[in-house]
């Protein structure tokens, strides 16, 4: 499994380790990824989602997981990873289908 977040596409940022006598090692800078399960209520069952922390606070303050997936525009969606683009259709074509 890649450490890759499904939502927002952070991957491992490459960088050096810095010594006191400025000795340069290379290192990995490892993205926060969390398996997160949140409720979908317009598909009315669990989503299970590999994402980092930033995503979870972004998914908060859209006020849910199905609010974020209805309001994020289409250009911000290029980072998303086919999983979640498939997710965000089915709750598109659910709310549309609702209302």
């Amino acid at each position: 499994m890649s450490r890759v977040c499904e939502i927002t596409g952070k991957s491992p940022m490459t960088g050096n380790n810095v010594s006191h006598s400025q000795r340069h090692t290379k290192r990995r800078f490892l993205p926060n990824l969390q398996e997160k399960s949140m409720f979908s209520e317009t598909l009315n069952r669990m989503v299970s989602l590999r994402l980092s922390t930033n995503a979870m606070r972004t998914i908060d303050k859209f006020g849910g997981f199905d609010a974020f997936m209805l309001n994020v525009k289409n250009r911000n969606t290029e980072t998303f990873s086919t999983a979640a683009k498939r997710l965000r259709k089915l709750v598109i074509k659910k709310s549309s289908e609702e209302n």
